[in-house]
């Protein structure tokens, strides 16, 4: 029977695996750099959950090799121990625990009880949430109600600004669902973040996105007024749709200056599907909180001007190929495939669930908005309008 043979990376290899991993390269173009399939390059990855491990390094009062050296040719020329400790400017007890821990003198060997102290002296800092039966419980319930770490971070500060203890960082709480050798949250947990992968990725990885259709009479993005840009007032959205598998899709609203979310459910991509359903959405807020409204070049918007005949709302249109201009959106929706996954049908969820998809949502408290939520910045622009 044949067996395949096993592929070791030394020290210095593996430095260069994880420069390249946080570099945003794949797995297989790593593995192609050195000859391997990408099976191989998993397993290191693997290990930490795609988290670099920090760097050991020795103690500067360890012994060195250097002077382990010394210790091997003074057993070897049969000098005592303190005659060793003086001429290393060590203590005599330091030499001889050394000695002793590693075979005596007989057996003592340089190179074995160097590999051997390294390998002692290797010891884990216990994290944050060990023990902290609080910390884990709260993470658990945020994470359950698919609350990004960086919002659980915020929340706590925000809930604890004086209590240390029961405050944590959001890369500590990453760290501990992918390092599951940290035995504090549960792998589980895993399911809930928005990106469900097994090893952290990477932020410098990208994707790439196609171009958008053509729409006549459009008002360039260029020209909304400086209050839309700055985020100054409220009543200003970007809108989008997101794509299900059997032609199904969900249009997406975001208000820029509280960031609440609105989503409506649309038969199809037609342009009297979507312009519809968004006129009914807009019909359903005070005309305060509704001034504008920001979308890409995708043809469901063709009938723009029917749109705004209905509500009296102004379009602006992104560049072509531009998406990204409508960052607010951009970023929503990529929280909202959390909920929604690629590659399902979307048709399948009524307007109540959509509606309380959104609801959770804003509910989720923002860094950007100083981890209050949107809903809160949302209910007061309400209230200032009555």
């Amino acid at each position: 029977m044949a067996y395949r043979r096993r592929h070791f990376f030394t020290d210095k290899q593996k430095s260069e695996i994880w420069d390249r991993w946080q570099r945003g390269e794949s797995m297989s173009s790593i593995g192609r750099g050195f000859d391997r399939a990408s099976s191989s390059i998993y397993p290191l990855l693997a290990r930490t959950g795609g988290i670099r491990p920090p760097d050991r390094m020795r103690s500067r009062l360890a012994l060195s090799l250097a002077e382990r050296e010394e210790i091997s040719r003074g057993l070897t020329a049969q000098l005592s121990v303190r005659s060793i400790a003086r001429s290393l400017k060590r203590s005599a007890s330091t030499i001889s625990r050394e000695i002793r821990r590693n075979g005596g003198a007989k057996l003592y060997r340089a190179a074995q009880s160097d590999a051997a102290a390294w390998a002692r002296a290797h010891r884990p800092k216990p994290c944050k949430l060990a023990g902290n039966i609080y910390l884990c419980r709260a993470i658990s319930a945020k994470l359950t109600r698919k609350w990004s770490p960086q919002q659980i971070a915020g929340w706590l500060m925000r809930e604890h600004p004086d209590e240390e203890d029961k405050r944590v960082s959001h890369e500590t709480i990453y760290r501990s669902l992918f390092i599951q050798t940290r035995n504090v949250l549960k792998k589980e947990l895993l399911s809930h973040l928005r990106a469900t992968r097994s090893i952290r990725r990477s932020r410098h990885a990208t994707m790439k996105r196609s171009g958008l259709g053509q729409i006549k009479d459009t008002i360039s993005i260029r020209q909304r007024p400086a209050d839309v840009e700055d985020r100054a007032v409220p009543g200003h959205w970007e809108g989008d749709l997101i794509a299900g598998s059997g032609n199904s899709f969900i249009a997406t609203l975001v208000e820029r200056h509280t960031r609440y979310v609105m989503l409506a459910k649309v038969g199809n991509k037609d342009s009297h599907s979507v312009v519809q359903a968004l006129i009914k959405q807009a019909h359903k807020l005070p005309k305060e909180l509704y001034r504008s409204l920001t979308w890409d070049r995708g043809s469901e918007m063709a009938g723009h001007k029917k749109f705004t005949l209905a509500t009296e709302i102004d379009v602006y249109f992104c560049d072509p190929r531009s998406p990204w201009q409508r960052g607010t959106n951009e970023n929503t929706n990529r929280l909202l495939r959390q909920y929604f996954p690629r590659g399902t049908d979307l048709s399948i969820h009524s307007q109540a669930k959509l509606s309380a998809v959104a609801r959770q949502l804003n509910e989720r408290p923002r860094k950007t908005l100083g981890y209050e939520t949107p809903a809160e910045r949302f209910n007061a622009c309400v209230a200032s309008t009555r």
